[in-house]
């Protein structure tokens, strides 16, 4: 385990957008090109990349649009699962099939009301058949329960795992932070299925009584970025603290990773928590933040295009406005390094790999939100 401690809703423009001018930053290994291909998202929160090269992105507002890399925006694409947009609420994250050139299906994760007149809502999770400018046999695969009168901490990312089994992170609704630790519900949760819904045999709590089947690691605050290792095939996440203990965890099966009862942070008003930071029975972060930098999404670079940052963690930030590089050895942390913060400088809510190997992030603003890719400079 280490730390890092420091003292101290837009109507879209159908069409293309002229890119700005690229901007250059020097980092501790590489010299890149900062480009802005797109703007004019709204609260963007999640991309997945094409075979065409064009980047599927959702906005939370309940809004998945086609982005080209010349920077033309789809009008919405149609049928997409009504989302309760409130808040932290609304469309998440978007994933492809791992057979998508097959089949052609996506995966959303989205904030969902109760059915049949209920009240409350949870991060629910729907396939369907991309079929141009809509969805086709749209399928809920998956609903957290229960359902609760909350606007925040949903959540939610997609990762499949090397085996095929899809991972969806959930948060613990804020208010009722203590389900994290009780396993008859999805608060706090990390959840394991298959693509069709099905519980895999081996999932660690499948026969226990008071446990969900369906549930993978327990005791998150709200778990916002998932990426596969690249050699071990283990799932990583990023999770929020409160004020401080922001997460980066090595998330395996059956583990308690001891929200709210340990902590490094505090509530935002100051008040105590727990005073403790590590409860017996329970995982200890693998790398945290304090003060927090509001970690979004994380990817491990494996591309070539940067060859001094392979292997690397890349972890986007909201509060700090940057990305967090942390050098890896193994799973150990050698180091942080800070970047974009002065030429990107806005909330950073995704970052991908793409295809032809350059990064891409998405920032989070009400309007004039942006698609950058980030390449190496001449």
């Amino acid at each position: 385990m280490m730390n890092k401690t420091v003292l101290a809703t837009a109507i879209i423009t159908i069409g293309a957008i002229a890119p700005a001018a690229a901007e250059e930053a020097s980092t501790e290994r590489h010299k890149v090109s900062i480009n802005t291909l797109a703007s004019g998202l709204s609260h963007p929160w999640g991309m997945a990349f094409l075979p065409s090269g064009d980047v599927l992105i959702t906005e939370r507002g309940g809004d998945l649009h086609k982005v080209s890399l010349d920077g033309t925006i789809s009008a919405p694409i149609k049928h997409v699962p009504e989302v309760v947009a409130e808040r932290q609420g609304g469309l998440l994250d978007v994933a492809l099939d791992p057979d998508f050139a097959r089949n052609n299906i996506i995966y959303l994760s989205y904030s969902e009301a109760a059915q049949d007149g209920g009240t409350g809502n949870s991060t629910a999770v729907a396939r369907a058949e991309l079929a141009g400018d809509s969805l086709q046999n749209v399928e809920v695969i998956f609903r957290g329960v229960p359902k609760y009168e909350s606007n925040a901490h949903f959540g939610s990312r997609l990762v499949f795992s090397p085996e095929g089994h899809l991972f969806i992170t959930l948060g613990d609704r804020y208010s009722a932070m203590d389900d994290a630790q009780i396993l008859d519900n999805h608060h706090g949760k990390v959840v394991r299925i298959w693509p069709d819904g099905k519980v895999p045999e081996d999932n660690p709590f499948v026969g226990q009584d008071d446990a969900l089947d369906t549930i993978w690691s327990y005791g998150h605050r709200n778990v916002q970025g998932a990426a596969i290792h690249p050699q071990t095939g283990e799932l990583w996440t990023s999770e929020h603290g409160p004020k401080g203990g922001d997460e980066i965890n090595i998330t395996r099966a059956s583990n308690n990773y001891g929200w709210p009862e340990a902590t490094y942070g505090v509530d935002y008003d100051g008040t105590i928590i727990s005073k403790k930071t590590h409860v017996e029975g329970t995982v200890q972060p693998h790398y945290y933040w304090v003060p927090s930098i509001a970690t979004s999404n994380i990817i491990f670079y494996t591309g070539d295009k940067f060859p001094d940052w392979k292997g690397d963690l890349f972890v986007a930030a909201l509060r700090g406005s940057h990305v967090a590089r942390l050098d890896l050895e193994g799973e150990r942390v050698m180091h942080e390094e800070t970047l974009f913060d002065e030429a990107i400088g806005k909330r950073i809510r995704d970052i991908e790999q793409g295809p032809d190997g350059y990064i891409y992030v998405i920032t989070d603003q009400p309007k004039d939100a942006e698609l950058i890719q980030i390449k190496p400079a001449n």
